[in-house]
């Protein structure tokens, strides 16, 4: 089963994931990110490439395709902030809806693919299929809800955190707050992706 792990971070996502795995691909921008990413995940491949046009390259060559786009853009973070007078105003990255258009229309009929992102603080261009913890997720498959059982307080989390098991106090990462609280809990990571598995199976593909 080959896997595209797309805006890796550290792995939050990928920690769990265990069964039919043969080969994972995971594209990070930054290089200290991607370094503590493949110190996490050794037999991965890991690319510090765009993950935006690696995908429109690259979309039809996996099974399983996890996106995570940048999501500040479209936090209402961000829109408190410009209210407050602490941030400026930006325009919301459309590569978030590029990608979930791309995947709904050229995905191979037999890839699996999920696109994850926060809640916007305007109503979703196009309707998320899920809802879960925090963020809003769109696939091509079905996700049974799902409660994690650590429901962290992001205002906690320092820099030399352990999050996950992962701590990246010793890594010369320059955001290492930000790193940390942006990844996706390890169990839900895993259950949307046994929700892929399991669709698989009931359409009774083989990979």
């Amino acid at each position: 089963m080959k896997i595209l792990n797309l805006y890796a971070g550290i792995g939050g996502n990928r920690l769990l994931w265990g069964n039919g795995i043969d080969e994972v691909t995971a594209i990070e921008y930054d290089q200290e990110i991607a370094n503590a990413y493949k110190s996490a995940f050794p037999s991965d491949e890991v690319l510090v490439c765009d993950a935006h046009e690696f995908l429109l390259d690259n979309y039809r060559d996996y099974d399983f395709i996890w996106a995570s786009p940048p999501c500040p853009s479209h936090s209402d973070i961000r829109r408190c902030g410009v209210h407050a007078g602490q941030y400026g105003a930006i325009y919301p990255d459309m590569g978030l809806y590029q990608e979930i258009i791309l995947l709904q229309n050229f995905a191979r009929t037999d890839t699996r693919w999920v696109v994850e992102n926060v809640k916007p603080y305007y109503p979703p261009l196009i309707p998320p299929s899920h809802h879960l913890h925090r963020h809003l997720y769109w696939s091509n498959f079905h996700i049974d809800n799902f409660n994690v059982t650590d429901s962290r307080k992001h205002n906690d989390i320092v820099g030399s955190s352990t999050v996950y098991g992962f701590n990246i106090t010793d890594t010369p990462i320059r955001n290492k707050r930000k790193v940390l609280r942006n990844m996706v809990d390890p169990e839900l990571g895993n259950h949307i992706f046994n929700c892929a598995l399991d669709s698989i199976t009931e359409q009774g593909e083989l990979f």
